[in-house]
């Protein structure tokens, strides 16, 4: 009853936008479906499903808007034309209040402002539903970013992801597809991704990590953290100067190429999930700028690291096959990983499966992306797996996700970009490091250490496993004198029953010449 009020709310709101026909379009239930259009006789709704959808989201909330943008890469969730609509939702929201800011600031660090920093601007630069950003210049005269935690927002989030596990576990136990979607797994992500951005510390650190991991790549730049004044509500970063991605006549104005930035873009994410199992998983335009800067012209500039994905190394191995499998047109190859990989049942035909995805993918090859969706791609696949009972692997809704970002941006930046051909080199050498001859080299550097240590040991071990040998202690002998004797007890064991086997063979005979002996 906690929740009632919030609940209503968001009943009110699905049937007010006709949210119902899209949210109840797999369900088993006849009779809730007829429940609904019994209570909405003499709505009207003339917008397309998808636009209400959307408008809906974005009247419950940032919760329910970030969760549509994590559903718009679902699409196996939603159809094409409803997914399509939620990947425009934005959260940008009204700032709040200078002054509260400002407070907000000088709460964390127990002092005011005018103590910490040289100047703070007021106005925000940029405000989302979770945060917003400032600028500010240190007393040293270094331009800095300052982002602020909302007040309240953890409430108001346990609030709503308390009532998205409810809705998920309506559609497991009612949905047709409820069981093979895991509805309650992705919110269970989206949980751990929406309490990982309330912690700016744990921001900061995330950026750090990608900070590091690029360093020698030289094609994109992360801001420094300034950790003596980051906390879980404040984080200070420098401040970066780059024009937005979505200004691409500004930043070919400028002298930039176009192509070459759009395949480093290519470049940058495939290193990240595939080199480092790390990867910046909210790469929308607004987090993405170019520098102008001369020392650093051309490079792509990430900001906003609350939401970051990682993979094992069973994932990148899973996926790198996978990519390369599709790359090489082998989809057999591919049917085969879908069964080790244990998403479809193990019954499942190979060649069906291998027919299915054939059909779905071949269309795609040797085209330019501005002539492919991966969208519609996508989305064939997800109804070609749900004929075959695939499960969704929640694991991988921000690879989904970031995937569908790196073509939007590919598409703005270059349209005739091919994406498989910029690729596939690319993977097949990550595969020949991690199966090749330079993998096991690399390999056999990382246990270097672990074989430095125990070299020294394997005379010591090696007398002490001959000298167990040659001197056994009193109850090893006794224990071999037991089992020794038991192996002599099993010997005539076996002895005695081919006896007994032979013996009642040889009566069998017997009976059977018994007849034709005594005619005779």
């Amino acid at each position: 009853m906690i929740h009632f009020g919030r609940l209503v709310t968001i009943v009110v709101t699905v049937l007010r936008f006709g949210l119902d026909e899209v949210a109840l379009s797999s369900f088993r239930q006849r009779s809730v479906r007829g429940f609904v259009r019994l209570v909405t006789i003499g709505r009207r709704l003339d917008a397309p499903r998808g636009e209400r959808l959307r408008l809906g989201l974005e009247r419950l909330g940032p919760i329910f808007v970030k969760f549509g943008q994590v559903l718009s890469t679902r699409r196996d969730l939603m159809p094409l034309d409803v997914a399509d609509e939620l990947a425009k939702l934005q959260d940008r929201v009204p700032p709040i209040p200078a002054a509260q800011a400002r407070a907000l600031v000088e709460k964390a660090y127990g002092k005011p402002v005018e103590q910490v920093f040289a100047s703070f601007d007021a106005e925000p630069v940029a405000s989302a539903s979770i945060a917003q950003v400032h600028f500010a210049t240190l007393p040293g005269g270094r331009e800095v970013a300052v982002k602020v935690l909302r007040p309240g927002m953890l409430e108001v989030i346990d609030q709503d992801l308390t009532l998205l596990h409810l809705l998920a576990r309506w559609v497991e136990r009612l949905s047709a597809d409820g069981k093979r979607l895991k509805p309650r797994e992705v919110v269970a992500e989206f949980d751990g991704y929406l309490h990982d951005e309330l912690d700016l510390v744990r921001e900061a650190a995330n950026a750090a990590q990608l900070r590091r991991n690029m360093a020698g790549l030289n094609l994109v730049l992360v801001p420094e953290m300034v950790w003596e004044l980051c906390t879980p509500t404040v984080m200070v970063m420098e401040r970066m100067h780059g024009v937005p991605i979505s200004q691409i006549e500004r930043i070919r104005a400028a002298g930039v190429d176009i192509p070459k930035l759009a395949r480093d873009g290519v470049t940058i994410f495939f290193t990240q999930v595939f080199r480092d199992g790390f990867f910046h998983a909210d790469m929308h335009p607004g987090n993405i700028q170019v520098s102008l800067d001369p020392r650093t012209f051309g490079r792509y500039i990430a900001l906003d690291f609350g939401i970051i994905g990682t993979l094992t190394e069973s994932d990148k191995e899973y996926l790198a096959y996978n990519f390369i499998a599709f790359f090489r047109r082998d989809y057999k190859r591919v049917a085969e990983l879908h069964v080790e990989s244990g998403w479809v049942p193990p019954d499942t035909r190979i060649d069906a499966l291998e027919s299915a995805i054939r059909a779905v993918c071949e269309p795609h090859f040797d085209r330019p992306l501005k002539d492919i969706s991966l969208g519609q791609v996508l989305m064939r696949l997800f109804q070609t797996s749900r004929r075959f009972n695939v499960e969704i692997q929640p694991q991988l809704v921000l690879l989904q996700k970031t995937l569908l970002n790196i073509e939007g941006l590919g598409r703005q930046l270059d349209p005739e970009l091919d994406l498989w051909v910029t690729a596939k080199p690319f993977l097949e050498r990550w595969m020949n490091e991690q199966i090749g001859w330079r993998g096991l080299v690399e390999r056999l550097q990382q246990e270097a250490p672990r074989y430095a240590q125990l070299l020294p040991e394997l005379p010591r071990l090696l007398h002490g496993a001959l000298h167990r040998r040659a001197h056994p202690a009193p109850g090893a002998q006794a224990l071999q004198a037991l089992l020794a004797e038991q192996r002599r007890t099993n010997r005539l064991l076996q002895t005695l029953l081919w006896l007994a086997l032979g013996f009642a063979a040889g009566l069998i005979v017997m009976r059977a010449l018994l007849p034709a002996l005594s005619s005779g």
